[in-house]
């Protein structure tokens, strides 16, 4: 005989909109950080003064790189909670 899944409760419902918007929101500062990054590369490109900002890019891309388990820590669970929310109310 298989278990029963529990009840899901208020406090669950909200932990699962909480990573939901916490993966959000790390999926967009990866994304403008990437945006910013390419920005970087083409000042730095144009300039041989401002190659800096190349460093700054590679600085970015480390950050993104760094993000990216962050993110499926988040968005990975999230969605099986949500998932199991929509399948409670059906």
């Amino acid at each position: 005989m298989q278990p029963q899944p529990r009840e899901i409760t208020t406090d669950y419902r909200r932990r699962a909109g909480i990573l939901t918007w916490s993966a959000i929101v790390v999926g967009a500062l990866m994304a403008v950080a990437l945006v910013v990054s390419v920005v970087f590369l083409v000042r730095a490109d144009q300039d041989t003064r401002n190659a800096a900002y190349g460093y700054l890019a590679l600085v970015l891309w480390v950050g993104i790189a760094a993000g990216i388990p962050v993110l499926l820590a988040l968005a990975i669970p999230a969605a099986r909670m949500r998932r199991r929310v929509r399948e409670q109310q059906r």
